[in-house]
């Protein structure tokens, strides 16, 4: 990285990894990562950088990695008594759409990037579905199970930890092949994927996240990737229509790269509840890690409204929505 000019990338809420945008002229940037947290282990690191090879290597649309001077993908560093786990990548082309104010590039229909989005998920599911790992990523219900849940939740939310652990059960109860679980992104949104602005290409990225799920996962955070565009819309039946809409070319993106069983996708609300939990499961591991006393936020208070009481679709479509404050609830303690 001689002569490279290296920046810090302002960290986000609950961010794991400190992140450097490398640049030097006539060179194309690079990311720097430092992972520094307990959480993470060696095989995590490259269960999760050996993917990321695979899926380039066989025409996902990713950011590959770079393997550094001694030809190894993953750096492990002691300093100090303290072990920091070094990574680098390409810069992936374009931007985020936070970066170009939400517009989509001029002159293409924004049904382009609806059916892009779903396009790229699906190939890279297909990849999956032929990848077998050196060093394996976690699988799903590794994390996601009961004891977990009754060890990070709070006693005083008793129902939380209830509904939870019912999700829990009926996702176990679901059959599972190589067709419709296996490795995903985990983190599927548009703040982990930059688009190129001359031809809409989506260029994926940030697979921190990544494991043994099913597929739907994905699908389900690709549907909830709709809400920024009609999210301020007061009438509920127009938010439907919407969505219904979007996630219907995203499908269609989707379904030219691969399939998904029929039967799956009729479990899209559960899915979404999967998305839910993974949400709050992440809020409370922070608090945890953070050692801060378990405050419910307006966010947080919002999603587990919709789990205590059965809110499908993340409450858009209900009463208990509001386009004034989008998924939120007034602040309350634990």
């Amino acid at each position: 990285m001689e002569e490279y000019q290296i920046g810090l990338i302002s960290p986000h809420d609950g961010g794991r990894n400190i992140v450097y945008i490398c640049e030097k002229e006539g060179s194309k940037s690079k990311i720097l990562r430092i992972s520094y947290l307990n959480d993470r282990h060696l095989e995590d690191y490259l269960g999760e950088l050996e993917y990321i090879k695979y899926l380039f290597n066989h025409g996902g649309s990713v950011s590959n990695v770079i393997s550094s001077l001694n030809g190894n993908i993953l750096e492990k560093v002691s300093f100090n008594g303290n072990t920091f786990f070094v990574s680098l990548f390409e810069n992936a082309k374009g931007k985020r759409l936070v970066e170009n104010n939400f517009k989509y590039r001029e002159g293409a229909e924004i049904t382009e990037y609806y059916y892009n989005c779903g396009k790229v998920l699906g190939k890279l599911h297909q990849l999956s579905k032929e990848y077998t790992p050196v060093h394996s990523r976690y699988n799903f219900f590794d994390k996601y199970n009961e004891n977990y849940i009754d060890e990070l939740i709070p006693d005083t939310l008793s129902l939380l930890k209830t509904k939870l652990k019912e999700h829990i059960k009926t996702l176990k109860n679901l059959s599972r092949n190589r067709e419709n679980f296996g490795m995903v992104h985990f983190d599927y949104n548009d703040g982990n994927y930059s688009i190129d602005f001359d031809n809409g290409q989506i260029t994926v990225y940030d697979f921190d996240n990544s494991c043994f799920s099913f597929y739907m996962f994905d699908l389900a955070s690709l549907w909830t990737n709709g809400f920024g565009w009609i999210q301020f819309e007061p009438d509920p039946i127009k938010r439907r229509k919407f969505m219904e809409d979007y996630f219907k070319i995203a499908l269609d993106g989707y379904r030219s790269e691969t399939e998904i069983d029929e039967y799956l996708l009729d479990k899209l609300p559960v899915f979404i509840n999967t998305s839910i939990m993974e949400n709050i499961v992440d809020t409370f591991e922070v608090m945890k890690n953070n050692e801060n006393d378990p405050v419910c936020d307006e966010e947080l208070m919002y999603l587990i409204k919709c789990i205590e009481d059965d809110i499908p679709y993340m409450g858009f479509f209900s009463d208990i929505y509001s386009c004034d404050t989008p998924f939120e609830f007034e602040v309350w303690s634990v």
